[in-house]
């Protein structure tokens, strides 16, 4: 066994953070990138000034720096060709080729597939036609839930409680083109408490991990608008070992071995958004990478090595085992005010150096920065903020740099414990500690499942 391994995480939030983290416990690696990373990731790896998109340059930076391997973050990355263009360069990386993130990128592409291959999922229509989109909806029941087929940035699902709310998203999207050029599949609206199920996938082997439930609603009671994710937690007491069963055997399984008889097998992480509705688990969404903010609950209850993992899906060969620690964990993500809409950035972070030592939690950074080093030390007033430029030599985070908010999501504080309600009192005692002036957080996630008193 090689103990001396290079990696290069592409990506700069939250969930990179977690692989970085991940990354850091495996006794094979000795070197750490992350292009572009954030204040807290300089603290476990050499950050590099490159966008996740800048993919010749990415793998230039591969090939002069001899890393062993890559592992994506972004779907933006999985969609520009990144694992394409590495695998021609005889690169190794752990990502889907961009002809299977399809299964992300194109809403339509999934809905089609899971149609031909019998994966239960929502009826559904989709239009490229204003008016005829528009005509469908109002002959049919309200709630519907609108989907622009493409990538969005997690703002291209909308569901609209009346017809004019209807008409007024379709327009954006089909008339003013919103995000680009493109179609909206419109779907059935399903009940049920939703949860993600994220599979490391190998062509037609399919690997569950343990499951998480996010939230996507801004402010306390699942109320506000949707966001990239206010918090998650696993594991989930809703599902039952049937559900999970099912969940694998007749959704992602299939999707997998589907995806390889249309000639784009799959190597990655495979994303199911699933609901547990009255008839059964159906599929709300694929991805194609690991979810956001799951990941930072999921990855910290792994106790195998993940370089491992990402070494033989990215080579395809026999899998390690894979296990998972019965520890709970629960996360709170802390967002700039005024998120998902306007807010301002460069707010000065302090209290998180009480938290380091902690052995029942982790902090990981999804939007911050370095003050001075982005132009982010200036309330409102940087729109660069985010990438960091470490002054370091080996990138590793100095003693005295100021951290900074430097996105919409900025922080999410993990917590340990042997129950749900554990972590949750651990994770929020640890947020409380957190000083800035323009942070806000949900107080009650995980509220649906915990005792009484979890939801205070």
């Amino acid at each position: 066994m090689i103990m001396d391994r290079k990696v290069l995480v592409v990506g700069g939030g939250g969930r990179c953070h977690a692989i970085v983290d991940a990354l850091s416990r495996s006794p094979q690696v000795s070197k750490i990138y992350c292009a572009p990373g954030n204040a807290g990731i300089a603290a476990q790896a050499e950050c590099v000034p490159l966008k996740d998109t800048q993919v010749m340059e990415l793998k230039q930076f591969a090939l002069d720096h001899g890393v062993d391997l890559t592992v994506v973050g972004p779907e933006a990355s999985l969609a520009a060709g990144i694992t394409d263009v590495f695998n021609e360069a005889g690169l190794r990386i752990f990502g889907p080729t961009k002809a299977a993130a399809t299964i992300e990128s194109s809403k339509d592409f999934a809905k089609r597939l899971m149609e031909k291959y019998d994966v239960p999922t929502a009826a559904y229509r989709t239009f490229e036609d204003y008016g005829e989109a528009v005509e469908y909806v109002r002959d049919h029941s309200m709630p519907v839930v609108l989907k622009y087929d493409g990538l969005a940035a997690g703002k291209g699902v909308v569901i609209p409680d009346t017809f004019e709310e209807a008409e007024t998203v379709l327009r954006e999207m089909l008339l003013d083109d919103m995000f680009g050029k493109g179609k909206v599949v419109v779907e059935d609206f399903l009940m049920g408490p939703e949860f993600s199920l994220m599979c490391f996938v190998n062509g037609t082997e399919v690997y569950p991990m343990a499951l998480s439930q996010d939230h996507k609603r801004a402010y306390e009671g699942d109320s506000g608008p949707n966001t990239g994710g206010m918090g998650a937690y696993s594991p989930l007491p809703f599902i039952t070992d049937e559900d999970m069963e099912y969940s694998v055997e007749k959704i992602m399984k299939p999707v997998a071995a589907g995806l390889v008889k249309e000639g784009c097998p799959f190597k990655g992480v495979l994303y199911g958004g699933l609901m547990k509705t009255p008839e059964g688990v159906k599929v709300i969404e694929f991805n194609c990478r690991f979810g956001d903010p799951e990941t930072e609950v999921v990855l910290p209850r792994l106790e195998s090595d993940i370089y491992d993992i990402f070494s033989s899906i990215a080579d395809g060969t026999p899998m390690p085992e894979i296990r998972w620690s019965d520890r709970a964990t629960m996360g709170f993500v802390m967002a700039s005010k005024g998120y998902p809409g306007h807010y301002d950035k460069g707010f000065d972070i302090t209290g998180l150096e009480a938290l380091a030592d902690d052995p029942d939690i982790k902090v990981y950074h999804m939007g911050t920065a370095f003050a001075g080093q982005t132009g982010a030390s200036v309330h409102g007033q940087s729109e660069t903020a985010g990438q960091v430029m470490p002054e370091d030599s080996d990138g590793r985070m100095a003693a005295g740099k100021r951290t900074v908010t430097a996105g919409g999501r900025v922080l999410m504080v993990v917590g340990f414990g042997q129950t749900l309600q554990d972590a949750h009192d651990k994770a929020l005692e640890a947020v409380e500690h957190i000083r800035c002036d323009n942070l806000f957080y949900r107080r009650d996630i995980g509220w649906r499942v915990l005792q009484p008193s979890g939801a205070r």
